[in-house]
């Protein structure tokens, strides 16, 4: 009787303590650790279209239609000379500007037409577009030749100051085609009596053209200081320029309007010679303004 006790004592014991440590192990076993949910990638920020380092598009001409838009652009007929003894007359004419593959072609040609011996055409934005700072930007690919001039500029609106050059002039890029690796960016103001030109030039690598492709040209142009850029590079600023009886920003504080043209002959690059080929194309792919929000 005292062994059987015994026996079922030490069971229950044995048991109780079996249970005991069943329990403490649950109690203490650890938690399972929750697996992290993944950090999602952030997206980055596009910038927004219409928008380029803090200037924003204001104004536009892809040239993607099939006509020069007459809302945006209108002729300068003349044959004048720009007062520089150029030598075509600039027409309004299909066959000297053209909306061509998503271009606008501006074309020289040798013909004689009204006492001229050449035709081609300048374009602006006369009361269409006119600004007062901003991004100005085009990209296009240039004719080459000695005699040929083409340019990508800016004149005032309204000549608040007087007439030429008091009231400036802003020249985004000049080339003359007997240096067809050269361009210039230039500011014209002063007076009649005492015209002062400021600027400078920017050469291709050597042995490479401004014909063989085309070239993003630009300037910005704020209250007191403008920068010229080509396909991006800075390669000039200017903040110091004046006009007759008038203070610092005057004259490049008033609106000005874009014009393209190209021009044949002239004091700066001479008459074409034997070796000029014609007819000659300027092509731009876009005109662009942007301005500080």
């Amino acid at each position: 009787m005292n062994k059987n006790r015994t026996k079922i004592s030490f069971l229950l014991f044995l048991a109780a303590a079996i249970f005991s440590v069943a329990c403490n192990s649950t109690l203490f076993q650890p938690e399972p650790t929750a697996t992290p949910e993944p950090t999602p990638t952030p997206i980055p920020t596009a910038t927004p279209v219409g928008y380029i380092d803090g200037w924003e598009l204001v104004w536009q001409d892809e040239f993607d239609g099939t006509e020069i838009d007459l809302d945006k652009w209108s002729h300068e007929v003349n044959g004048k000379g720009g007062g520089n003894r150029e030598l075509q007359y600039y027409t309004d004419f299909a066959e000297n500007s053209f909306v061509e593959d998503g271009n606008l072609v501006i074309v020289a040609r040798e013909e004689r037409y009204l006492g001229r011996d050449y035709t081609s055409a300048r374009m602006r934005t006369l009361g269409k577009g006119d600004w007062k700072y901003g991004r100005f930007e085009a990209r296009i690919r240039l004719p080459e030749g000695q005699g040929i001039w083409p340019a990508f500029w800016m004149l005032p609106t309204a000549w608040r100051y007087g007439g030429w050059p008091t009231s400036g002039e802003i020249d985004i890029m000049e080339m003359v085609g007997h240096t067809p690796g050269t361009v210039h960016g230039t500011l014209h103001y002063g007076s009649l009596g005492n015209h002062i030109y400021t600027g400078t030039e920017f050469d291709l690598p050597a042995g490479e053209k401004f014909i063989d492709d085309f070239h993003i040209f630009a300037v910005e142009w704020e209250e007191e200081e403008m920068r010229w850029y080509i396909d991006g590079e800075l390669y000039q600023t200017q903040n110091k320029w004046e006009t007759k009886n008038h203070p610092f920003p005057a004259p490049f504080d008033q609106e000005f309007h874009i014009i393209l043209n190209l021009a044949v002959g002239g004091n700066w690059p001479g008459d074409p010679g034997p070796a000029t080929e014609f007819p000659q194309r300027m092509e731009v792919d876009y005109v662009r303004v942007y301005q500080q929000p």
